[in-house]
């Protein structure tokens, strides 16, 4: 489909969209968003990206469109973050890795700048990424049979694309670090004890909960609410700011690394990265081969 021009919502289906689901429902004034890669845990490539952007471009230009829910397909997971199949084939050059964060970059810029309450959906496992687009999000609801995780500092990456950002600001900077520096699964009563998501509930009662929180936030005036929001986004946003173009060059220049070939490679190999060789590589020690020593 041609670019619009003119700032002007469309049918979905006029979108064309491979990885995401987007439905508008004018009865109940909500938009849905859907990562539809169920088979790789619905984690995001960089199509992706581009299509959740204009997805959550197009429910800001609709004003039928009161509430935006963001969900994965199935019952596994909401989000597993990046595709570590497609980082893997990003590590040859610098300028790979610093494209596709640029689309990432501008997928949050959209949905954090919406102009409209959004609501996560947390119907599966939260990972990495799926946490920072959660966190993106005004307010969350999680099954209660799922976790949140992250695991940058295990796999060959810095959580920098909202974690280090929001995370202090949401559960406080103790928490924040154990979370990203530890790398443990969050439980659900944990998460909503901590701040990190709002409700928690069984899986049979998700949809109800998400569709009654909707219309709660429906109920509001909507010039009211999205000045509020704006609000509300100032620390986000100062933080978001401040650090994450500075990120995305680190990000890059780091996607070539050792660590990271290490990291990705052995998630692929189903096998822990090699800590130790790594450690005598940063301290000058040479290279060591894995079989023979």
């Amino acid at each position: 489909m041609p670019e619009p021009n003119a700032p002007l919502a469309v049918d979905p289906e006029t979108l064309g969209f491979e990885r995401v689901g987007y439905a508008k429902d004018a009865s109940s004034g909500v938009a849905t968003v859907t990562i539809d890669r169920p088979q790789v845990l619905n984690a995001f490539d960089f199509l992706t990206l581009r299509e959740l952007g204009r997805a959550f471009e197009d429910a800001s230009w609709d004003d039928t469109i009161a509430v935006v829910v963001v969900t994965g397909e199935g019952d596994r997971a909401f989000c597993t973050g990046a595709d570590l199949d497609e980082q893997a084939t990003m590590g040859a050059t610098t300028g790979q890795y610093w494209r596709w964060m640029g689309a990432f970059i501008e997928m949050h810029d959209r949905l954090r700048n919406i102009g409209k309450p959004t609501v996560a959906r947390i119907n599966g496992i939260c990972v990495g990424g799926g946490n920072e687009l959660q966190m993106a999000c005004d307010l969350s609801i999680l099954v209660d049979d799922a976790y949140i995780r992250h695991v940058g500092p295990e796999h060959g990456s810095v959580p920098a694309g909202g974690a280090t950002q929001w995370l202090p600001i949401l559960v406080g900077d103790r928490r924040a670090r154990e979370i990203l520096m530890l790398c443990e699964p969050i439980k659900p009563i944990q998460a909503l004890d901590w701040g990190l998501v709002n409700r928690v509930v069984p899986r049979a009662d998700l949809d109800e909960t998400v569709a009654t929180m909707a219309a709660n936030l429906r109920a509001k005036l909507p010039e009211a609410l999205r000045y509020t929001k704006t609000q509300l986004n100032w620390w986000r946003d100062l933080a978001w700011s401040q650090t994450v173009t500075h990120a995305r060059d680190w990000l890059a220049i780091h996607s070539t690394a050792d660590e990271t070939r290490e990291a990705v490679a052995a998630f692929h190999e189903k096998r822990a990265p090699r800590y130790e060789e790594l450690r005598r590589l940063q301290a000058g020690a040479g290279r060591v081969c894995a079989s023979c020593g």
